[in-house]
């Protein structure tokens, strides 16, 4: 139950940190931009996106192409002065833009599983207040390093959207663990 509790009380304080990060804060759109012309863009996007739902990247190139070195040399100079695009492809309209309300409360779930996770590793040691902070600190850490440092490397996401992702989940976890380490620390009657 303690656990139980614990979790509860991260997922709480880092939703809301969450809720902040986005809508007070300019933390949640860091990096990210509005297109002009718009509908030009999704009606490409409708066009070319044959195989629906799914994750693009323009200039694409099939993977069994990979392997010919003659292809992706052609395909290198053809696109090497190119910009380029990760674009995740729904081919249904977006359903947030009607209610919030599901999105928000997958995210809640998430956040629960994850404060659930930290709390299970906060409760393995004899752990000070100031360890399980430190704790906290460190898991967001390691999560963006395997997480969004290599899609700035590899997916060429900005570094600015990159550094915003950092201080969320940094900050927000900081203030989860405090607030679980301060329940766990409680001595138990």
């Amino acid at each position: 139950m303690r656990l139980l509790i614990a979790g509860l009380i991260g997922a709480i304080v880092f939703f809301i940190w969450g809720m902040l990060a986005h809508v007070v804060l300019p933390i949640g759109e860091m990096g990210m931009q509005i297109a002009v012309e718009q509908d030009a863009a999704l009606a490409a996007l409708q066009a070319s996106a044959t195989k629906g739902e799914g994750v693009y990247m323009l200039p694409g190139i099939e993977p069994e192409k990979m392997s010919d070195t003659a292809a992706m040399t052609a395909f290198a100079e053809k696109y090497k002065s190119q910009p380029s695009a990760f674009v995740v492809y729904q081919p249904d309209s977006n359903p947030a833009l009607a209610s919030m309300v599901p999105n928000l409360v997958k995210q809640f779930v998430s956040n629960l599983l994850a404060a659930l996770v930290l709390g299970w590793i906060l409760t393995l040691g004899a752990f000070s207040f100031g360890q399980r902070v430190l704790i906290a600190g460190a898991l967001a850490v390691f999560a963006w390093l395997v997480i969004s440092l290599p899609y700035w490397n590899w997916y060429r996401f900005p570094l600015q959207f990159t550094a915003g992702a950092l201080i969320e989940q940094v900050v927000g976890w900081l203030l989860a663990g405090a607030a679980m380490a301060w329940w766990l620390g409680r001595k138990v009657r």
